[in-house]
Parts: structure tokens; C-alpha cells; sequence
């Protein structure tokens, strides 16, 4: 390792659906955190590696949005977001190309306000506006905060993301090698493929059910003397009335759900991949399902339940294969 090495943590900041998984995905390299036009879709804090070894590493922590929370669910990843301010070296605020900065906005400064880490600010989505305008959002944010950096970039896109990597290594302290050179994350297979069923699904359903919905994987192994993972997982809505709609007529929207997982499955696993999808349909005493989901991805702290019963009923079984 060279003596000038630089390593440290960098948090994805921003209001949801601004773009933060996207970034964080094309800056890795590979697909780790789902995106989707709902907000919300980040539930937990997501690490992941980025290595150059002429240069150091940088250890990204993809949080929930920063949001007004609605519930117990809500209210942990808001948490989560705005403690993770004062645990890194680096934080990456995401905003979108506008002159007007709401009261989400002004929340996020206000947190930013309590703390001495330097602010790299990144104009997200400057491939939908003219050039000129740019200069103008610029000016705007910088009145309201003193950030170390302002950068204009597309993540999805992928334009000035070098511009990104170079102003947070400007900003890292001389360290060691936290992980080595081919880590790209700390999240297991299992959530991993969690989250990109559970982006099928919000992508599938659309607007037909609200982005309340998990997936937890009961199963994964390999078969004996096959190149062939089979994948056991259940589907939790927050209502049973929607049922119907996740599993769709004679199971086809299922079946959708699992085709469209499948490609991105199979090059995370390297595997030709099967899975057996279950539904459940689950309700709770004083507690969302999507509480209870949470503890499909590891969101365990928050939530306790006692005295409360978990029903479940209508379960279907639907192979993809």
C-alpha cells in the first residue's frame, strides 16, 4: 500500500428519489442498491467499496432519504440517515437542478448545520436542463450553506462522476485499507437479491400498490451437482387487499416480477437462477406489514412486538423457471 493512501466513509445524502442509489451503483461499478420512481425504496443503510489503489479507498454509505416520517418504519430510516451525519468524513448531498429550495431542503441544512464534516453538494440530473441554467443552481445553493464543493453531474447518465471520485479523495484523510481490493460490499447475497426482487416488483406494480412492500429470502442453495440456485422467497404487502394485484391474473404479474429479476439475479450469482416465489399475506396487531418486512432486510433495532399476533393467510406458490 502506498504511504500517501487515503481511506475513509462518505455518506449519500438527499431527499427521496433524487437519485442516491443510482449514483452510488455507477460509481462502484455494479448494482447493489435498487432504484425506482417511488420514494423510500432505500430502507437501510447500504455499504459499499470503492478501491483505487493509487489513490486509497472510499467506504459509501447509501441511507434512506432524509424525509418527514409517517411511521415506526419512517422515522428509523430518517434516523438512520441523519446519525450517519457525524460518523463519516465525507458527505455526499444530493439535490436536484432548481432555483427553489423547499422545506425538505432547508431540513437537511439545518442538520447539516450541526455538523463539522465538509459538505460536497451534487447537482443531480444536469442532463435535463440547459447548460445555463446550471451557473444559476449553482449560485442558489451556494448562498444558503458554506459546502466544500459544488459539482454538477448526471448519475444516470454517468457525466462528471470523475469530478465526484476526485473531490471526495480531496477530502479523505491518509488511512488504511479498510477492505480489500475486489470488495465491492458488505451486504450479503441474500439481501442483495432481496432488493432486486423487490425492485421488480415496485417497477411491475407501478402505481398500483404503494412502495410499502418487502421481500424476504427463506431459502437459497445450490443444486447438488447443478449450476442451479433455488431461490425460496416471500413477497409482504401491507394490505391484504392487495393480494390480487401482486399476484395478478392466474399468477402472471408474479411470474413477471420473478422473469424481469431473474437476468440480474443470475449475473450477481454467476448461476443459472430458479426461484420459488410465496406469497403471504400478512397483518399485524399495531404495526404495518412494512414494519414487520423490515425485518426481512436486517431493520431489527426499532421494532418490538409485544403482546401482538401475526396472522398469516391466502399464501399462493408460484415457480418461475
Amino acid at each position: 500500500m502506498k504511504e500517501n493512501f487515503k481511506s475513509g466513509f462518505v455518506t449519500i445524502i438527499g431527499r427521496p428519489n433524487v437519485g442516491k442509489s443510482t449514483l452510488m451503483n455507477h460509481l462502484i461499478g455494479q448494482k447493489i442498491a435498487i432504484t425506482s420512481n417511488k420514494p423510500q425504496t432505500t430502507r437501510n443503510r447500504i455499504q459499499t467499496v470503492y478501491t483505487d489503489m493509487e489513490r486509497g479507498q472510499i467506504v459509501f454509505l447509501d441511507t434512506p432519504g432524509i424525509h418527514k416520517a409517517k411511521n415506526k418504519l419512517g422515522e428509523y430510516m430518517v434516523n438512520t440517515a441523519e446519525h450517519t451525519l457525524n460518523e463519516v468524513d465525507v458527505i455526499l448531498w444530493l439535490v436536484e437542478p432548481s432555483n427553489f429550495i423547499g422545506a425538505g431542503e432547508q431540513h437537511i441544512i439545518e442538520q447539516l448545520k450541526k455538523t463539522k464534516t465538509p459538505v460536497i453538494l451534487v447537482i443531480n440530473k444536469v442532463d435535463t436542463v440547459s447548460r445555463d441554467k446550471i451557473l444559476e443552481f449553482i449560485d442558489t445553493y451556494r448562498k444558503v450553506y458554506d459546502f466544500a464543493e459544488i459539482v454538477p453531474a448526471s448519475a444516470l447518465r454517468a457525466q462528471n462522476l470523475d469530478t465526484v471520485l476526485d473531490m471526495i479523495f480531496k477530502y479523505l484523510p491518509y488511512g488504511p485499507q479498510f477492505y480489500d481490493e475486489d470488495t465491492i460490499t458488505d451486504q450479503p447475497e441474500r439481501a442483495i437479491v432481496a432488493e432486486i426482487i423487490r425492485e421488480k416488483a415496485l417497477h411491475a406494480l407501478d402505481d398500483e400498490i404503494p412502495h410499502g412492500i418487502a421481500v424476504c429470502i427463506d431459502r437459497m442453495k445450490q443444486r447438488k451437482g447443478q449450476n442451479i440456485m433455488d431461490i425460496e422467497a416471500t413477497i409482504v404487502c401491507e394490505r391484504d387487499s392487495h393480494k390480487g394485484i401482486v399476484i395478478g391474473k392466474g399468477g402472471a404479474m408474479l411470474k413477471k416480477i420473478g422473469s424481469n429479476a431473474r437476468y440480474e439475479i443470475e449475473r450477481l450469482l454467476e448461476e443459472q437462477a430458479f426461484w420459488y416465489y410465496t406469497y403471504f399475506s400478512i397483518a399485524s396487531s399495531g404495526f404495518s406489514t412494512a414494519e414487520i418486512a423490515a425485518f426481512c432486510i436486517g431493520i431489527r433495532q426499532f421494532l418490538l412486538l409485544p403482546n401482538s399476533t401475526i396472522t398469516v393467510s391466502s399464501a399462493i406458490s408460484i415457480t418461475v423457471p
